[in-house]
């Protein structure tokens, strides 16, 4: 199996990893322009997870950036999903969604799996990645076993890098990660999480999902380090638009063990995406507001309740049956306070196969001006 990536470097890539260096790495990680980029980067985590522990419901941030993060986690992948296909999806006949759509929401499936695990212990541990990556893919095909998985030059076809192909090799390198992870040594945790991101990248111990996974990690990372209460960051993005970079830097570590560049493009990695996560998550909240006051003057008494106007902020589109299933109201009345939000320009609906559909545009627009 080939994995394609972007750029290709002078090395002896098709010869198998098996002495990919145990962590931590033998060379300085923390030199003075890096701990000051980790400042920096510390500071906008702080201001969001600040920001986000204020939320009245943090669930109406979460789903937005955990969808967007499972769309552009995948399209580094090269699976390409619409915003539309992709919220249509979670209010309509599963079995009608295309390939794509699926493997983005097998990737939300995947983080919060992932996170509950996290939660049950606290740790990251061999197990846990790999039911997150069992859930990506949904199959038990479990840690390669056989040779033959090769990263390749997408434009040339050349191989890149080939990652460890001896069972016994990859579980003691997954171990050695496990300890790593989960082992408090003083080295700032946005540090580490570019340290272990780029080793499970080089071990890349499954057939499929390697990266999917390996960005998961990221995220749980810094849940259990207290950075972050949730899988808030969006990481993926910034991945996306210097993808190229991205792939360069991993290079430069595996061939000239540059760690420098690679711990500094992640630092601002988190740096920028939790500036846009906050300034994001201002745009919705605001939204939200202006939503509530403008419902309040417009519907009847009878219809307005904070919890209706905050469930059309959990996701774009909604259903009869989510107003049902939250106890908001009856079916019979449900469809009213629907066709009554459609009224005064909330809503717009459309016939998706035989149910009716529900947009909430203004959040919609919200959510593409962020990508």
């Amino acid at each position: 199996m080939c994995i394609k990536i972007g750029i290709m470097y002078a090395m002896n890539p098709n010869v198998a990893a098996n002495d990919l260096e145990l962590l931590p790495p033998r060379t300085e990680i923390e030199s003075k322009s890096v701990l000051k980029k980790a400042i920096v980067a510390n500071t906008e985590l702080a201001r969001l997870k600040g920001y986000c522990s204020r939320l009245p419901n943090e669930t109406i941030l979460l789903n937005t950036i955990v969808l967007k993060e499972a769309r552009a986690s995948s399209e580094v992948e090269n699976i390409i999903t619409t915003h539309d296909d992709l919220y249509q999806a979670l209010v309509t006949d599963q079995s009608r969604i295309g390939a794509e759509t699926k493997e983005v929401l097998n990737y939300r499936a995947a983080v919060w799996k992932g996170y509950a695990l996290l939660g049950k212990n606290g740790l990251i541990t061999t197990r846990t990645i790999l039911s997150i990556q069992e859930e990506l893919e949904k199959n038990n095909a479990g840690f390669r076993t056989q040779s033959g998985t090769a990263l390749v030059n997408d434009r040339t076809g050349e191989t890149v890098y080939t990652p460890p192909d001896n069972e016994i090799v990859i579980l003691k390198l997954l171990k050695n990660f496990e300890d790593y992870v989960n082992t408090e040594d003083g080295i700032d945790p946005l540090i580490k999480m570019a340290v272990m991101h780029y080793q499970f990248e080089s071990i890349h111990p499954f057939y499929d999902g390697n990266g999917r996974t390996g960005r998961i990690l990221n995220v749980l990372y810094l849940i259990k380090e207290h950075l972050i209460d949730s899988p808030v960051l969006y990481l993926s993005r910034y991945i996306i638009r210097n993808k190229a970079r991205y792939y360069e830097l991993l290079q430069r570590v595996r061939t000239h063990g540059e760690w420098e560049a690679w711990i500094a493009y992640m630092l601002t990695a988190v740096e920028e995406t939790a500036k846009l996560t906050l300034e994001t998550a201002h745009r919705i909240v605001e939204l939200m507001d202006k939503t509530v006051e403008y419902a309040k003057e417009k519907l009847a008494k009878t219809t307005y309740s904070k919890e209706l106007i905050e469930l059309l902020f959990v996701q774009p589109y909604v259903k009869i049956e989510h107003l049902v299933t939250t106890r908001i109201a009856e079916r019979r009345t449900a469809s009213k306070y629907l066709k009554e939000l459609e009224e005064i320009g909330i809503l717009e609906s459309y016939r998706a196969w035989r149910e009716t559909i529900y947009i909430n545009k203004n959040l919609m627009d919200v959510i593409k001006k962020s990508e």
